[in-house]
């Protein structure tokens, strides 16, 4: 198989797995252990769960963008 196909599958299974484990961790911190809801008034854990939210956030954009930042070079 080509280098450059090789490359782009990577980066797309690459995207896929950071999709996956960042959605995976914030869904069964916030909806399964609820610490995303808020009941009566907010608690220290919801300020925590969403301090990481949008930590984890940054940090999965910052690896997209290092992912994807470089073209692959496909020839014609």
């Amino acid at each position: 198989m080509d280098p450059e196909v090789m490359a782009f599958l990577y980066r797309i299974s690459r995207t896929i797995g950071f999709t996956l484990v960042w959605m995976g961790l914030n869904s069964t911190l916030g909806i399964m252990l609820g610490y995303a809801f808020v009941e009566a008034d907010w608690q220290w854990f919801n300020y925590l769960y969403y301090f990481f939210l949008i930590l984890s956030t940054g940090v999965y954009l910052f690896l997209l963008y290092k992912t994807w930042k470089d073209p692959i070079g496909f020839t014609p």
